[in-house]
């Protein structure tokens, strides 16, 4: 793997987080309480490994690297608070990842009762929330993947 094709994969991940995050808003639309945590909570489980698997840093590529080499890979990861990195990534990774940006998602289901601009509104933190968590989660990969597959390469800091 090069830096290229790390920058390749950041950026169709990143198009594939996008994707996720429209349909995690036209979920919010929908005017019932929780339903678009449910759908949240749904998409994440299969959104996380989804991009852990592009950078070769899923459950089953971690399982088959050799023993050192995958240990770094959880050091690293868990380094940078990233527990969803080479595990498998359950319900109960996907809440505590959500728990981190609450505040957002109770504004959402509390501008639910608002009508129309709650609508719009609660599209709208969807849509920001699902962003943040898969935009970190591709930058958490990326910056594993540099450090352990490409240790001799020094990043460059946006």
């Amino acid at each position: 793997m090069t830096l290229a094709d790390l920058d390749r994969i950041r950026d169709e991940c990143r198009a594939m987080v996008t994707k996720r995050a429209l349909v995690s808003a036209g979920t919010a639309v929908i005017p019932i309480p929780g339903i678009d945590l449910v759908a949240d909570v749904g998409l994440l489980t299969k959104l996380l490994p989804d991009i852990s698997h592009r950078f070769g840093l899923d459950h089953e590529a971690i399982e088959k690297m050799d023993p050192r080499m995958g240990e770094q890979v959880l050091v690293v990861a868990t380094s940078l608070g990233n527990s969803a990195i080479g595990r498998a990534v359950t319900k109960r990774i996907v809440v505590a990842l959500l728990r981190r940006i609450g505040v957002r998602l109770v504004g959402a289901q509390a501008a639910k009762f608002v009508p129309f601009l709650g609508s719009a509104a609660a599209a709208s933190i969807s849509f920001g929330a699902m962003k943040l968590t898969g935009n970190r989660h591709i930058d958490d990969c990326y910056e594993t993947a540099h450090r352990t597959l490409l240790p001799d390469r020094t990043i460059a800091t946006a």
